[in-house]
Parts: C-alpha cells; structure tokens; sequence
C-alpha cells in the first residue's frame, strides 16, 4: 500500500473523531500506515516528574490511520487525491481536483 501523504503536508481528517480539523503532518509512520498531525486525535499522557518537566497531565497528538487522511488542496482547501507526474524530468505530486503542483 503506497503512502500519498509526507511530513510537512496540509491534511484533513475525513473519518473518525476528530472529522473535519486540519492541521499539518509531524510525523509519518509508514510500517503501522499513521500519521501524527499538529492538532488532531489529542490525547491525554500523565507524566512522572523529573528534573527537567514537573509532570503532570499532557495533551499530546496521537498517530492516526493514514485512511482517514486526506490531503487539503492548495487553491480550494477541500480535500482532493494525489496525483504524480513527470515535469521537467522529475516526477511531482498534484491535486487531482484542481491539477496544482503540492
């Protein structure tokens, strides 16, 4: 299964919880098909205190399934599919609703 989405992307959750927010990819974790987004499936983690963090309860962003991932269109800000092709000898992504480069 091929991956559409990298880090640094606009994406927008289409299924689950957190449907409808937007945010940008952290981290990829191709071997288990999630993504951790800025902002998205926040969870709470209880820390232990340290010398360096007094710990306490965290919001933190969980990995979420690729599937319920899709990548914001650069001119609408709808969600769209990813499409690659060859421009000037490299092979680029683009939205396949509006044909812009991503």
């Amino acid at each position: 299964m091929k991956i559409h989405i990298k880090k640094g992307d606009k994406v927008i959750v289409i299924a689950g919880s957190s449907k409808g927010q937007t945010g940008e990819v952290l981290k990829v974790i191709p071997s288990k098909y999630r993504a951790v987004v800025e902002g998205v499936n926040m969870k709470k983690k209880h820390t232990k205190p340290t010398n360096d963090n007094p710990g306490g309860i965290n919001d933190i962003e969980a990995p979420i399934h690729i599937s319920n991932l899709a990548i914001v269109d650069p001119s609408s800000g709808e969600a769209t599919r990813v499409g690659r092709r060859m421009e000037e000898g490299k092979l680029v992504r683009y939205a396949k609703k509006s044909g812009e480069r991503i």
